[in-house]
């Protein structure tokens, strides 16, 4: 059985040091990079299966690195800093991320993480192999090419956000809790609230409306959470 491949992207050599023993002891393959445009290159040229990403780097930071990795790929990204911020982490996993975690950490606890990430996106990527398109008025959701259109026009999405509109859609007319979208989407290890949730909800309307959808697919139900609806939605 190969080793899973995970990058460490840290401009501090002692903390990638750190990183690179404990995730070795776990049984993980090291590639390292000290800055985000050395980062994005290894993500080019090698499959890795989950990315640790520092936020506070020069140059380019983890922010801008994130974005540009989620143009290329849906590989997990993990955030890792010494910012505690709820906003902090909330813009981390709005824009891509897969989980947020601060310094100091207790490197068990991260090694888990990782482990979780990489679980999730082995079922998910098992789980998109065997799912079908999804048809509705106006709206087409492919989830093997992970893209959707709107009247023939492609609507590009993060993948946070096509998971929760391919989920909700997916199961027509059931209303999701918050908190079971959010354990979903981003496990159990998830230490934010589920405004989160509410965040991607509000995104994914606004695109959908801008490509022209005359519908809001992404119903409310007060006091739960949300529902996919669409008259006379076809699948």
């Amino acid at each position: 059985m190969s080793q899973h491949q995970i990058l460490l992207v840290d401009d501090e050599w002692n903390m990638r040091n750190l990183l690179r023993i404990y995730f070795k002891k776990a049984g993980f393959a090291i590639k390292e990079a000290s800055t985000g445009y050395e980062a994005l290159s290894i993500i080019q040229q090698h499959s890795v299966d989950v990315v640790i990403l520092d936020i506070m780097m020069p140059g380019m930071d983890g922010w801008e690195v994130c974005r540009a990795i989620r143009e290329q790929t849906t590989v997990p990204i993990l955030m890792l800093t010494a910012r505690s911020d709820t906003q902090d982490k909330v813009h981390g996993l709005e824009i891509g991320a897969d989980d947020y975690v601060t310094k100091p950490f207790e490197p068990e606890e991260l090694v888990a993480r990782v482990n979780a990430l990489v679980r999730r996106s082995s079922i998910s990527q098992a789980a998109k192999e065997d799912s079908d398109l999804l048809t509705y008025p106006q709206l087409r959701i492919d989830p093997d090419a992970r893209e959707v259109y709107v009247q023939e026009e492609k609507v590009e999405f993060t993948p946070k956000e096509f998971d929760l509109l391919y989920l909700v859609a997916k199961h027509p007319q059931r209303a999701f809790q918050r908190e079971d979208l959010v354990l979903r989407l981003w496990g159990y290890e998830y230490s934010g609230d589920s405004r989160v949730v509410d965040t991607h909800v509000k995104n994914i309307r606004e695109k959908l409306h801008r490509a022209g959808l005359d519908y809001s697919p992404i119903q409310t139900v007060w006091g739960v959470g949300y529902k996919f609806h669409a008259q006379g939605a076809s699948t």
